[in-house]
């Protein structure tokens, strides 16, 4: 496993890249209302990357036919933007991808749409206080499997489990980049595999679901979710390590 060590000056490309991802996360959430169709909010991103001199890196990624990846509620990662339209009640994942000058970034939120119902408030704080202790927990010399097994203590502290067979990964140069995260201790023990050093640049991506962690995917061929079919939340940040200790990149 090669994990590039970047030097300040690609870090600072990174966080250009992120500042993208992070101002088009924004505007998402603020147009995230009863009555916004998926398709629009998408064709509205994709063209607020381009007008900043990004590119949506996830279209094409793969296959994947749109700019953001667009999650409803029982969705948890990887949904495909629709016609369809926005309801009070829903919770909706935004994943958003951009390339910039040959460097990514890559961050997500989940956000309610009007009111939403107590145990839904508690999935989406689930995931979001998940990924800023993760972020907090993060410290240069740590393993990367310390830190997926404490991410997991915490998510199921809170009720929840992580979901199964997706994870946080390395970027840079590229979308998806070594390491893989997980959420969950999965193989080895906690002080087994690489360490977290000074230069790395990754994305941690908590992705919760209510009972089962197993994963499922749609007939789209994109859309995942928990084998339980309730709804899941997502969150993510790239950040890089800086001085011991994780930077988020992917803010405004």
């Amino acid at each position: 496993m090669a994990i590039p060590i970047r030097k300040k000056d690609e870090i600072a490309k990174l966080r250009e890249a992120n500042r993208i991802v992070a101002e088009t996360l924004q505007l998402l959430r603020e147009k995230a209302v009863a009555g916004a169709s998926l398709k629009d909010l998408d064709q509205m991103a994709e063209e607020y990357i381009n007008s900043k001199g990004g590119r949506p890196s996830f279209k094409g990624l793969y296959g994947f036919p749109a700019s953001v990846c667009t999650s409803v509620n029982e969705v948890i990662i990887h949904g495909v933007p629709t016609d369809y339209q926005l309801q009070n009640g829903d919770i909706v994942g935004f994943d958003v991808g951009v390339e910039l000058d040959g460097w990514f970034g890559d961050s997500a939120i989940t956000v309610p749409v009007g009111e939403i119902s107590k145990r839904d408030k508690e999935l989406i704080a689930c995931a979001e206080d998940t990924l800023y202790f993760a972020i907090d927990t993060i410290k240069s010399g740590m393993r990367f499997k310390e830190l997926s097994h404490e991410i997991e203590k915490f998510i199921r502290g809170r009720g929840f489990v992580p979901l199964a067979n997706f994870c946080g990964h390395g970027i840079g140069r590229k979308a998806h980049e070594e390491p893989e995260i997980l959420n969950y201790l999965d193989r080895g023990t906690p002080k087994s595999g690489p360490k977290i050093k000074d230069g790395m640049v990754f994305c941690i991506e908590p992705m919760i679901c209510h009972k089962d962690m197993s994963s499922k995917i749609l007939s789209d061929k994109w859309s995942v979710i928990s084998t339980d079919g309730e709804r899941g939340s997502h969150y993510e940040h790239t950040v890089a390590i800086v001085d011991g200790k994780a930077e988020i990149l992917s803010k405004i």
